[in-house]
């Protein structure tokens, strides 16, 4: 037997490898010899009940790192099964004979998910070098019941079956591809960890909302949507925000948008007028220095203009040409409100609800003559009918 392929002794303290195998799948295994081997080496690797290959993934500092920070080293715990041997030139030939098989094991586990009528999707098939396990890799929808289909499987390949359902992201990082920025996916090159990826990451990088745009081949928001999201978290709390009125040299104006690459505001004052300011001079003009924040008030927004320095043109009512402070029954009156008693809190006087039954309203109105009536009694042309019971 060469000397590469024969079994390697312990040698001082074993090191940490991370070894790859098809579909991107990566585990942490022991190393005992003496030289490492490079990465992207072959080697046959200690699984359960039996042996698999796989090739060197990372080594020394950064396998360790790597273990510490991914999942599949999270839920190792600690890392117990070794690394046999490197694998010799026959055993890397049987490796790539089984990889020939797989697909053609997918398409006759196919034939049978279809014979038993189960909906789920076969994405891949996995045999493991000494043939002791085949792992058959699917996604679905809703939960399958497959105990009749593994056992004619185990029957039809006479070997140990799993059947591993996975999501539609494992989905995309086994199968590998080339995403839209033209690159490989990050998934299946680099990521350690796919996380989930919501709306409001591309609403708050005021990206396009169309789903086509912003998601990837797996059909949920691209991964990279989380990349730059904190930035741009931490750069809109320089902001005011969008929509709110706050005082400048110049008034009263309303922020209208916000350039955070540019580091420039864009205001409209009650003309509609609207100009565009860098934010330093911007607050400048509110009374502080560029490199700090506004003093943040009773609300909590730096940004917003506190009652007291509200224009008097806000809270006032015009009386014969002249601005004079409106009292409480004067808003009240503005407002449709009635005043109750002296001291009393100000009560809107609201109009009674009117309650529209289920099935009356506007449907079939046009087929009734003024004047007729519902079958409660209640006048079609007005009032209300009563809700039908189901």
């Amino acid at each position: 037997m060469p000397a590469a392929t024969t079994p390697l002794t312990s040698a001082g303290h074993p090191e940490l490898l991370e070894v790859s195998f098809k579909g991107n799948r990566r585990e942490f295994f022991l190393w005992d010899g003496e030289a490492t081997p490079p990465v992207g080496a072959a080697v046959l690797v200690e699984v359960d009940r039996g042996e698999d290959l796989g090739r060197i993934h990372a080594t020394g500092e950064l396998a360790s790192k790597r273990f510490a920070g991914v999942p599949h080293g999270a839920v190792v715990g600690e890392a117990s099964r070794k690394v046999l041997r490197v694998a010799g030139a026959d055993e890397i030939k049987r490796e790539a004979e089984l990889r020939a098989e797989d697909e053609i094991v997918r398409r006759k586990a196919m034939e049978r998910v279809r014979a038993h009528g189960l909906v789920m999707k076969l994405t891949d098939a996995e045999w493991q070098w000494d043939r002791k396990k085949l792992t058959i890799y699917f996604s679905a929808e809703k939960r399958v019941d497959f105990r009749a289909l593994v056992r004619e499987l185990a029957t039809m390949f006479r070997t140990r079956i799993e059947l591993k359902q996975i999501g539609v992201r494992d989905e995309a990082k086994r199968l590998d591809g080339i995403g839209r920025c033209g690159r490989q996916y990050c998934s299946a090159s680099w990521l350690p960890e796919l996380r989930p990826v919501n709306l409001g990451v591309a609403k708050d990088q005021k990206l396009s909302l169309n789903p086509s745009q912003i998601s990837g081949s797996c059909g949920r928001l691209m991964c990279c949507l989380r990349y730059e999201h904190e930035f741009y978290v931490q750069s809109r709390k320089r902001f005011p925000k969008e929509g709110r009125i706050i005082v400048t040299a110049r008034g009263e104006e309303k922020i209208v948008a916000n350039d955070i690459f540019n580091d420039r505001v864009t205001l409209r004052d009650p003309a509609g007028e609207s100009r565009i300011i860098s934010l330093a001079d911007l607050r400048r003009e509110m009374g502080t220095d560029s490199d700090a924040l506004p003093p943040t008030p009773a609300g909590g927004d730096p940004f917003v203009v506190p009652e007291e320095q509200r224009a008097p043109t806000l809270d006032a009512a015009v009386s014969g040409g002249d601005i004079q402070p409106a009292t409480e029954g004067e808003i009240a009156v503005a407002l449709g409100e009635s005043v109750q008693g002296g001291d009393t809190p100000v009560q809107r006087d609201r109009r009674p609800h009117r309650r529209r039954g289920r099935r009356g309203g506007r449907r079939g109105r046009e087929n009734r003559a003024p004047g007729d009536a519902d079958d409660n009694g209640s006048d079609s042309s007005g009032g209300s009918s009563s809700p039908h019971q189901t």
